[in-house]
C-alpha cells in the first residue's frame, strides 16, 4: 500500500529535549469506518477493533492488516495484561471479556451492582492487575439499567467499584508510567480528568488534569516522561502539568491511540485508517 504523509505540527518539547517540527505521519493501512482501540502486543504485532465490522485485526508492520477475531459484539477499547491476555470493551454486549494466549475468551465483568452496564468503551490494566474502564453510552439502549455513566475498577479478586457516577461522558483511559496516575478523557465536557490511585488501586483526588480541549476527546496515552497524548483533532500532547507541547496533525482524525513496535517508540492513531510516527520517546504501557 502506498503510504501517505502528513507533516507533524509540534513545537519544540522543552520536556522532553526534543524538536519533532520535522518528523511524519504515514498511513499503514485504511478502510476501518470503526477503527478504534489499538493495543501493541509484546508478540509483535498491532491489535485494533472495527465495532462496525465486529472484528478485532491483527496489523504486523510491513504486512496488509489480517482479521484477528470475528463476530466481537462491538469491540471498541482493548488492552493487555502482563499475562498476555487481552481485555475487549464489547459496548453491543455490553460487557468486558478477556482472551487468553490460546484464543479462549471469557466475560470478565457485565454488571455493576446487579445491573447490566451500557456499553463499555476503553480500558487499562495496571501491571499488578488492577483493571480500569469507562463506561459511557454513545448509541441508544432500548432498556438502561444504570443512571449514570461509570469509570469502573476491577481488583485482582474480581470486586468491581465506582471510582465515578458521572452525569457526563467518560471515554478513553491511561495510567501514568509509575501507574499512580488513573487519565480518564470526557468527552462532553472537552477535558481529561485525573485520579490518584494507592497501592490498592483505589482511586482519589478527582482533578482536572488537561482543560479547554478544541474537541470531545477520545483514546488517550503516556510516554516514559508522564506527557499525555489525547485523541481530539488529531493529537494533542501536553506535560503532565497539563502544560501544552504540540500537535499532530493526521489526514484523518484519529479515534485511539497506542505506543507500539520492539522499542515502543512508533505512536500508531486509529480511526477510519491506521497512522503511525516514530518519535525519540518511548511509550508508557503497563505490560
Amino acid at each position: 500500500m502506498k503510504l501517505r504523509t502528513a507533516m507533524l505540527v509540534l513545537t519544540a518539547w522543552t520536556a522532553a529535549g526534543q524538536d519533532f517540527s520535522t518528523a511524519k505521519v504515514e498511513e499503514v493501512a485504511a478502510g476501518f469506518p470503526g477503527g478504534e482501540g489499538p493495543v501493541w502486543s509484546r508478540r509483535g504485532f498491532l491489535i485494533f477493533s472495527d465495532y462496525s465490522k465486529d472484528r478485532l485485526y491483527k496489523y504486523t508492520p510491513g504486512k496488509a492488516p489480517e482479521v484477528y477475531r470475528e463476530d466481537t459484539h462491538g469491540a471498541n477499547g482493548n488492552a493487555m495484561d502482563r499475562q498476555g491476555r487481552l481485555y475487549s470493551c464489547e459496548y453491543k454486549a455490553r460487557r468486558v471479556t478477556r482472551t487468553d494466549r490460546k484464543g479462549q475468551v471469557e466475560v470478565f465483568v457485565d454488571k455493576f451492582e446487579g445491573k447490566r452496564f451500557n456499553a463499555p468503551n476503553d480500558i487499562v490494566v495496571r501491571r499488578d492487575g488492577h483493571v480500569y474502564f469507562t463506561d459511557p453510552l454513545f448509541t441508544p439502549l432500548d432498556k438502561r439499567e444504570l443512571d449514570f455513566y461509570g469509570v469502573y475498577h476491577v481488583t485482582p479478586k474480581g470486586k468491581t467499584e465506582a471510582i465515578a457516577r458521572m452525569q457526563t461522558r467518560p471515554n478513553g483511559v491511561a495510567l501514568s508510567p509509575d501507574g499512580k496516575i488513573l487519565y480518564v478523557a470526557n468527552t462532553d465536557d472537552r477535558n481529561v480528568r485525573a485520579y490518584d490511585l494507592d497501592s490498592g488501586g483505589r482511586a482519589s483526588n478527582e482533578r482536572v488534569a488537561v482543560a479547554n480541549l478544541p474537541g470531545g476527546p477520545d483514546g488517550i496515552r503516556t510516554d516514559v516522561k508522564g506527557n499525555i497524548y489525547v485523541a481530539a483533532r488529531g493529537v494533542l500532547v501536553y506535560s503532565r502539568d497539563g502544560k501544552p507541547l504540540g500537535r499532530i496533525s493526521t489526514p484523518v482524525n484519529p479515534r485511539n491511540l497506542a505506543f507500539g513496535d520492539r522499542d515502543l517508540r512508533t505512536l500508531y492513531m486509529v480511526g477510519n485508517s491506521v497512522f503511525r510516527i516514530r518519535l525519540d520517546v518511548a511509550g508508557s504501557v503497563q505490560y
